[in-house]
């Protein structure tokens, strides 16, 4: 009679290996519960003896050899006094809201680090979303709590999630560039639940955060942390502004004549781009024309340049004059979306002066916003 047993690749203290058999590619190996211990609860894990009913599971193990190993095994349905309800026993090596063992779980989480969700699904013939359902318990029981040590400078912006206006909050340590914390929503009240989650001392030691010029974020952190110095960033600024110069493009192409037209028409993304992006001969050539034919357009162009200029100051008082000559040379040009951006600069000063103290922008989050964007479509869109 050969001495050769199976039973040391289960190191189960719970269960017994009764038998194996192998049909096909799995290897299907019988179980039960050892009666030398008393059924124990896995919710509050005090131990019982009322058993309602036995129930019988099959559980997906770590392959043995090129075998796909499956453990049917029995186990005991009790009632838990401490919890008051009929609930499963704890035999340890798995969960009971899952169907593999928590070795072969661990095992897909690693494989995850490495490898697509589906490709690991193939490997192991295996559903991708229960690999998905694996993969995110073990990342939330990791990063589900939210790390508060050691910030001082934070950035913070929103991500779209899908279709129909929905965003996330997404908040990052600017000097190193981690992901902190993300919070459905861009509501004041949802950036108030990060600081939430900070000891007093913790906001107190924060120095300035960089965002845009979104009020819901700005009341959040002048509630819950008014010392803190709002960063504006000049890439926004500079967005807002360029939606400004295609409304006076398109009114001054109403106000031309025709032969005017059809130098301003097609000149949308022309007037976004920046003089040193533009092809050399046929862009170059009819932004210098579209110029020269308009002194309104040519104008808001100059102003675009000078905006840039004011994050380039190193102090508070040449911002400042920078800010007031801006806003001088707005108000001439005389239209009306030009003076209401004019305004909104005045009504932000402070954190573009700011910038003197903290040389911060958003391209950081920026660029970490699009690695969630494409993980949020690698996980919902495997390949």
């Amino acid at each position: 009679m050969s001495g050769i047993s199976i039973t040391p690749y289960f190191p189960f203290c719970r269960i017994n290996i009764l038998s194996q058999s192998l049909k096909g590619t799995t290897s299907h190996i019988q179980a039960r519960p050892d009666k030398r211990y008393n059924p124990v609860c896995y919710v509050c894990k005090s131990r019982s003896v009322l058993v309602h009913k036995w129930v019988q599971r099959s559980i997906r193990d770590l392959n043995l050899c090129s075998a796909f190993v499956s453990i049917d095994c029995s186990y005991r349905q009790i009632y838990c006094l401490i919890c008051g309800r009929y609930l499963l026993e704890d035999l340890e090596f798995f969960e009971p809201s899952r169907r593999v063992t928590k070795r072969f779980a661990r095992h897909i989480h690693d494989l995850c680090k490495i490898l697509t969700v589906q490709d690991v699904a193939n490997h192991y013939k295996l559903d991708w979303k229960t690999v998905k359902d694996i993969d995110k318990t073990f990342l939330e029981e990791g990063y589900g709590q939210t790390d508060y040590s050691d910030l001082t400078v934070l950035a913070v912006d929103e991500i779209s999630i899908r279709k129909g206006h929905t965003y996330m909050t997404v908040v990052m340590d600017y000097l190193t560039g981690r992901v902190i914390w993300m919070g459905m929503g861009r509501r004041a009240d949802t950036l108030m639940k990060f600081f939430d989650g900070m000891t007093e001392d913790q906001i107190e030691k924060l120095e300035a955060i960089a965002m845009d010029m979104w009020d819901p974020y700005i009341k959040a952190v002048e509630t819950r942390a008014p010392h803190v110095k709002i960063v504006f960033d000049l890439f926004h600024m500079v967005k807002e502004f360029n939606k400004i110069i295609d409304r006076v493009r398109i009114d001054e192409y109403n106000k031309a004549s025709d032969s005017d037209k059809c130098v301003i028409k097609g000149s949308k993304y022309l007037l976004l781009k920046n003089p040193e992006n533009m092809k050399k001969n046929e862009e170059k050539e009819h932004f210098d024309r579209l110029l020269a034919l308009n002194k309104t357009i040519s104008k808001v162009m100059i102003l675009k340049d000078t905006l840039k200029l004011i994050w380039t100051c190193d102090s508070r008082k040449e911002a400042k004059n920078q800010i007031i000559q801006w806003c001088s040379l707005a108000n001439n040009i005389g239209h009306p979306a030009v003076n209401s951006f004019a305004k909104r600069i005045k009504r932000y000063e402070y954190g573009i002066l700011n910038h003197c103290d903290f040389p911060i922008h958003t391209s950081r989050i920026e660029g970490v916003n699009n690695k969630i964007k494409l993980i949020k479509s690698l996980v919902n869109n495997p390949v």
